[in-house]
């Protein structure tokens, strides 16, 4: 792969898009459509590859949360 070469794939409960060479660009989606769409601009711009890897999500999202959830505001209460 050459750097900023993307591989969208299930990871975790969710989908990832995963940057060759820099870490720090790779993001997480709730669908495989919003992975898929954002891999295809971001490589666009920087003319490299994309690739998807079709696996079957695994298990539940594990990011610390429901989206439904409270927000927790951190050095309230107690």
């Amino acid at each position: 792969m050459a750097k900023h070469d993307v591989t969208t794939k299930a990871k975790n409960g969710q989908w990832v898009n995963e940057v060759d060479g820099d870490p720090a660009l790779s993001r997480s989606f709730r669908s495989r459509d919003e992975a898929v769409q954002a891999s295809r601009e971001f490589t666009a711009e920087r003319g490299t590859r994309h690739t998807v890897v079709h696996d079957e999500p695994t298990g539940a999202i594990t990011d610390g949360g429901d989206p439904e959830d409270e927000t927790p505001v951190v050095g309230e209460g107690a």
